[in-house]
């Protein structure tokens, strides 16, 4: 659970009606769980305490592989316990982490993430304009995270051997072929001389 335990209703109401359009906006590419409120529907992570994120991002196929997660704050809930008690376990899953914070809390969550070293793969600013919400994608990361570069390594390592092995042999049988083409063309050319 949360460190901000009792969120104003108001703010509460809002927070939850964005994970909602959230979801719908997910809804088209991946498969979405969502914890809305004080609910557990759907948790990530393996252990004896499972993490309940905003939205749970899945690939549509069949493994229903974990793609991303998502945690949406209200001006609240911008703060530093909650990025210690949340945004830092979310940035160590092996999934893409969204952050989405209020317009004007932009600055306060990336100065957060700095100091606490959490590694969020996009950061985006919402706003209400009467009854439209506005998401602006504000921070994009290009960097991969420690954990997820060395088992990017280790599994694609095993696949890359084969590959490369292949490529050399596809070279080496290449070359002698191009030499032959070359030498054969001066043949031709003194014959028809």
């Amino acid at each position: 659970m949360s460190p901000i335990l009792v969120r104003p209703v108001r703010e509460q109401l809002e927070h939850d009606r964005i994970i909602r359009l959230l979801q719908v906006k997910c809804r088209r590419r991946y498969e979405t769980g969502m914890n809305p409120g004080a609910e557990q529907n759907t948790g990530v992570g393996s252990g004896a305490s499972p993490l309940y994120p905003d939205l749970v991002l899945m690939s549509p196929e069949r493994g229903r592989r974990l793609q991303a997660v998502v945690e949406v704050e209200t001006g609240e809930s911008v703060n530093h316990l909650e990025a210690l008690a949340q945004w830092t376990h979310f940035s160590k899953l092996r999934a893409a982490f969204h952050l989405y914070v209020p317009f004007g809390m932009v600055d306060v969550a990336r100065r957060l993430c700095e100091d606490n070293q959490v590694h969020v793969n996009e950061i985006w600013s919402y706003h209400v304009v009467a009854e439209e919400v506005r998401f602006t994608l504000v921070h994009r990361s290009r960097e991969v995270p420690p954990t997820r570069a060395r088992a990017a390594a280790r599994g694609s390592s095993s696949t890359r051997q084969p590959a490369s092995r292949t490529a050399k042999r596809a070279a080496r049988s290449a070359k002698p072929a191009s030499r032959a083409k070359s030498a054969k063309k001066p043949a031709r050319a003194q014959k028809r001389k």
